[in-house]
């Protein structure tokens, strides 16, 4: 292995104890390729068993309730009789050494009201997304607000139950726990809304709540992390300063983690063309000494993970890279880095071990990956 490489091979101890062989994680994506309802299949599990030989650890999205789904074909842990599935899913990543980690979500206004109980899809305020033909969601009732509580805290149990070693709340990419979080889609004048401090209530509260399960039912260390996107482009809408609010809570919840999810690690903020530092980077001055924090975004050579490490950031978490190399690590590992892949060949879909529907979107989705003849 190159000497240069060095800061991504060392380990890494979240503070529920739970430790990472190195500094690389895979990102949680979704291949579309589970049964009707939410069940694991061969194609899927070839594709996390693939990929996980060399990363610290394999974070994975799951749904926690039938009224949040936004895909057909989407793993679920919504259920107990889905726990089979997901123990496979366990013991596939976790035989080399990788840490298995589940994110958990609810789609809230971004879920298919063909795909929900009843058709109505639900969400803080009824407030559509900004896109033709959404549906206006119902705002949820207290007591519909605390059932989803209570479904992640169930989700967290079966995760613990099928050998995961932590789940990570999604409260990025205009989920349900960023709908709540933002302004734009939580018009509420409830404990639940209205304030800053109110949006984030429901955050809070499913932190508590999963924090608690783990506590109750986790015989081994089993972290807990919280997925964020740090602005939103409509306005109202949730700004950098919003966020850096929020982070500074989130940090005093004794998380493992935050995770951020921006599309290019080096972005600033989007909403002030005079700040040139990165978001990432700014929620890491923020508070990087009190939690650890996870970049991503565009990062596809060792060389790029190097210069990110180099920011103080102590965990970067890979998706297009790991889709397009599963020996990632292992290549840079081993010395080969000059092996590893940046574009994405029409022809290689059978050798990637990518499922049908998520190649499909892989290469129709102008601009997504970098695809090749």
């Amino acid at each position: 292995m190159n000497q240069k490489y060095e800061s991504l091979f060392k380990s890494f101890t979240l503070s529920s104890g739970v430790q990472l062989k190195n500094r690389v994680l895979m990102a949680p994506m979704s291949m579309t390729a589970s049964g009707a309802n939410g069940e694991l299949t061969d194609v899927e599990l070839a594709f996390y068993k693939a990929r996980a030989q060399g990363v610290g650890a394999v974070v994975t999205g799951a749904l926690v309730s039938p009224n949040g789904k936004l895909i057909e074909h989407g793993i679920g842990i919504d259920n107990d009789t889905l726990l089979p599935g997901l123990q496979k899913l366990t013991v596939a990543i976790r035989e080399n050494g990788a840490k298995a980690i589940v994110q958990l979500y609810h789609g809230g206004r971004l879920s298919n009201p063909a795909l929900v109980p009843g058709g109505h899809i639900l969400g803080a305020s009824p407030v559509a997304v900004e896109r033709e033909g959404a549906a206006v969601p119902k705002a949820m009732t207290d007591a519909e607000i605390e059932t989803v509580i209570e479904e992640y805290a169930q989700a967290t149990r079966r995760a613990i139950e099928a050998g995961f070693d932590g789940v990570e709340i999604h409260g990025a990419n205009g989920f349900l726990m960023q709908q709540f979080f933002s302004p734009r889609s939580n018009r509420r004048e409830d404990k639940w809304g209205g304030t800053l401090e109110k949006r984030m209530t429901l955050p809070l509260e499913v932190v508590r709540r999963v924090k608690e399960t783990v506590a109750a039912h986790a015989t081994s260390p089993f972290a807990v992390g919280y997925r964020i996107s740090p602005e939103e482009n409509e306005t109202p809408g949730i700004t950098m300063t919003d966020t850096l609010h929020f982070v500074d809570v989130l940090a005093e919840q004794t998380l493992d983690y935050i995770h951020i999810s921006v599309d290019r690690f080096w972005a600033g903020p989007r909403r002030d063309d005079s700040i040139k530092k990165s978001r990432i980077v700014m929620i890491q001055e923020r508070v990087g000494d009190r939690v650890p924090v996870i970049g991503v975004g565009g990062l596809l050579t060792p060389d790029d993970v190097v210069q990110a490490l180099e920011t103080g950031v102590p965990l970067i978490s890979l998706g297009h890279a790991m889709v397009m190399n599963p020996e990632w690590v292992a290549l840079v590992q081993s010395g080969r880095e000059q092996e590893i892949k940046t574009t994405l060949s029409r022809s290689a879909q059978k050798e990637l071990m990518i499922p049908d529907v998520f190649w499909g979107m892989i290469t129709n989705t102008p601009g997504w990956f970098q695809v090749v003849d």
